[in-house]
């Protein structure tokens, strides 16, 4: 009884999530149209909270250097690094690129602290004193962020509605070709991007990610705290904090599709699941975010925040189905053998097929049309792939959720090769 109900539960999840993709789907191949206002000169800065990052960082700091754009300026927040990142940022341009150095016991407390002491740094130092802060665009730029060289004409257009307070552009692995699972994860961002980031451009509950986010600094200001704290706050998940605490301040988060950033792709499994169960935890603090999104997001808004920010449980919930199903196979075949017949229905292969990847064929669909290379039918087969590759989430899950219940909170870094 209780392994029934718990793969009729699971079946319902999936159910569930399967309509709501398939809205997000068609919301996202709708046009966007740009609300234009008065173009300003702006001021963009890029802020890369570094911890031992000598393996990627003069790469990313040459492709910022090197952008097309009038004025703009990064600042590579070293948290005391015990490598190279501090003499990497001081051998980049010294017209582009700043350096401030953290030191224990002050550092190394999150990239959220981090990123607040930038902006911090940033105030003091003056460099902001001729700009307003609509003016000022602020960019959180992984260590080993590539971004594209068009990156600031396409975001600049998105600015001149004075009610956009956010901006995310798509993300990328560089690696993608380094073999399976680094595609699995081009694919996964990709997906993320061009179908339910740009859905919920029409629903107001765009998203803030880690890498690629650009911010109107006036808009960062609302979210400081009284007590002179930054707009980031200590989550594990920072920029999914910073999102939801945008739109309930009353800020429009948009989604950019023409520009991307492209970072390094996890090529070990282990790590992979590592990094994961990060974020899995990052989303199981982000609940004390509940109230806040009930009280003060619209409605619309508020139901696809509220059921986004419910998928950890879900993912928990949904990694049941694998072994009910099992068992309730098993205990089929077991009855139907003691009845002295083995029954056999067509319905045990279609069903789960039906269930687990039908979703793959749009994923394959969309992915076609961002590596034109690969051609559909390879697309759809690796989308197949990629619906497995989804499993990971259940062990990160679990890893997570202990993590929270036995009190750690430690950074799990994600490391470079």
């Amino acid at each position: 009884m209780i392994t029934e109900v718990m793969l009729w539960s699971s079946i319902a999840i999936i159910v569930m999530a399967g309509c709501y993709n398939s809205t997000l789907f068609a919301l996202s191949r709708r046009r966007v149209k740009h609300a234009r206002g008065p173009r300003a000169e702006r001021l963009y800065v890029f802020l890369l909270a570094c911890l031992n990052e000598e393996k990627v960082l003069a790469e990313s700091l040459a492709r910022i250097t090197a952008l097309p754009a009038g004025n703009f300026l990064a600042l590579v927040i070293d948290d005391a690094s015990d490598d190279r990142t501090a003499d990497i940022a001081r051998a980049a341009d010294p017209q582009r690129v700043r350096l401030l150095q953290r030191q224990l016991p002050n550092a190394r407390k999150g990239k959220g602290a981090a990123l607040n002491a930038g902006i911090r740094h940033l105030r003091q130092s003056g460099v902001l004193d001729d700009y307003h802060p609509r003016d000022v665009i602020v960019c959180v730029v992984d260590a080993d962020g590539r971004l594209d060289p068009h990156v600031v004409q396409a975001v600049d257009p998105y600015f001149d509605d004075p009610r956009t307070g956010a901006t995310q552009i798509g993300v990328r692995m560089y690696n993608r070709n380094k073999g399976l699972l680094a595609r699995l994860q081009d694919m996964e961002f990709v997906i993320y991007g061009d179908i339910f980031q740009s859905a919920r451009r029409y629903i107001g509950s765009v998203g803030m990610g880690g890498n690629g986010q650009f911010m109107r600094l006036s808009a960062l200001d609302t979210l400081c705290g009284y007590d002179g704290s930054g707009p980031w706050s200590d989550s594990l998940t920072e920029d999914l904090d910073l999102g939801v605490r945008l739109i309930a301040r009353g800020w429009t988060n948009q989604h950019c599709t023409t520009a991307a950033v492209s970072q390094q792709a996890v090529l070990d499994v282990r790590r992979l699941v590592r990094q994961r169960s990060r974020w899995f935890q990052g989303h199981l603090q982000s609940a004390g975010l509940v109230p806040l999104i009930l009280r003060e997001v619209p409605t619309r808004a508020a139901v696809d925040l509220l059921y986004h920010l419910s998928s950890p449980v879900l993912i928990l919930l949904t990694s049941l189905m694998p072994l009910s199903f099992l068992v309730a196979t098993g205990g089929t075949v077991i009855g139907s053998v003691e009845a002295g017949r083995l029954l056999f229905s067509p319905m045990w292969i279609i069903g789960p097929y039906v269930l687990s990847f039908t979703a793959a064929y749009a994923y394959g669909w969309v992915y076609s049309r961002r590596e034109r290379n690969l051609g559909l039918a390879r697309a759809v087969l690796l989308s197949h792939v990629f619906v497995l590759y989804g499993y990971i989430w259940f062990a990160a899950g679990w890893w997570g959720l202990w993590r929270m219940l036995t009190g750690k909170q430690t950074w799990l870094k994600t490391a470079r090769t």
